[in-house]
């Protein structure tokens, strides 16, 4: 069985006098795509932002390569490789596209990494090459999120944390992101993709978690998932 990057055990997060995240257990293997996905409100960016360090967790613990990070800084995780691209996507407004990509690879050194990693980035979204020079917060909604993808892709990391990256966008858009998603674990990079669109994201994951008022209620295969009545009935509005 592939190595296990990420594990989260017995997470509690509680802010405003609220437990938003009430003892919650995953993990993501070296190679998968897992998609936890839930209603708005379930907790799932309470768990990722608490992944990242960007909130403070109440119990519980989060391994990464097999060593706790729990207390740690994005800035400390980035450098080991975990990345993530927010919901709402935090661009960079007043830099340019090539600007914003540059900060992505600011805890590198390697320029000629760099520049390899930059030209991928434009092989990957084509529309950012086109727009290199132009300021990030004159874009789309969905150039902003090929955007800010492409920004997390510079440091090269070992885990990618999406959140929400389809939230917003028109459903053409839509198409386009997964199937860069798609494309991006097939390059071999380990994904946790949190998500309300449920049909999607199942649809490319390898796992899935299913995340209701704070808790883990199911998880399985996300083929099985995609098919099971539960699901299709309070997820797919079938």
């Amino acid at each position: 069985m592939a190595q296990t990057l990420l594990k989260v055990s017995g997470l509690k997060v509680a802010y405003g006098g609220i437990q938003a995240v009430k003892g919650v257990d995953f993990e993501v293997r070296e190679g998968e795509l897992v998609s936890l996905i839930g209603s708005n409100g379930a907790g799932k960016t309470t768990t990722m932002k608490a992944i990242t360090g960007t909130l403070g967790i109440n119990a519980g613990d989060i391994e990464y390569l097999g060593k706790s990070i729990k207390g740690q800084g994005p800035w400390d995780l980035v450098k080991q490789g975990l990345a993530m691209v927010p919901e709402g996507r935090g661009v960079f407004t007043r830099m340019t596209i090539t600007e914003n990509l540059q900060m992505g690879a600011y805890i590198r050194s390697d320029k000629a990494g760099i520049a390899d990693d930059m030209e991928k980035v434009f092989t990957i979204f084509p529309r950012l090459r086109e727009r290199k020079d132009q300021l990030a917060g004159t874009m789309s909604g969905g150039e902003q999120q090929m955007l800010a993808m492409g920004r997390a892709l510079m440091s090269r990391p070992k885990v990618l944390l999406l959140d929400e990256p389809s939230m917003g966008l028109s459903p053409i858009m839509v198409d386009k992101i997964f199937e860069v998603v798609g494309d991006v674990h097939g390059q071999g990079v380990t994904i946790l993709l949190v998500e309300q669109n449920a049909s999607r994201a199942l649809g490319i994951a390898n796992r899935g978690y299913v995340m209701e008022s704070g808790e883990i209620t199911m998880t399985g295969e996300a083929r099985a998932m995609l098919n099971d009545p539960k699901v299709r009935a309070a997820y797919l509005g079938e």
